[in-house]
């Protein structure tokens, strides 16, 4: 993943209404690209609206249990 946020990806983000961080933006980022593996501007455009709503699911899980794991330790 490049320096170089995604725009593409925000522009989805914003469209469908979903408030993210900027780590949760990066993730999402380089879950496009892992499953892609193209840049995630050019692989945002691959993915239907129910794909990438489940990658943003995905990544929102993954983030919300490494907090719950940090917190218990």
């Amino acid at each position: 993943m490049g320096v170089q946020m995604s725009i593409k990806v925000r522009e989805w983000l914003r469209r469908l209404g979903i408030e993210t961080t900027h780590e949760e933006r990066q993730d999402i980022d380089h879950e496009i690209e892992q499953r892609t593996g193209r840049y995630c501007d050019t692989g945002v455009e691959l993915l239907s609206e129910a794909e990438f709503l489940a990658i943003v699911e995905s990544v929102r899980r993954r983030r919300k249990r490494t907090v719950a794991e940090a917190l218990i330790s």
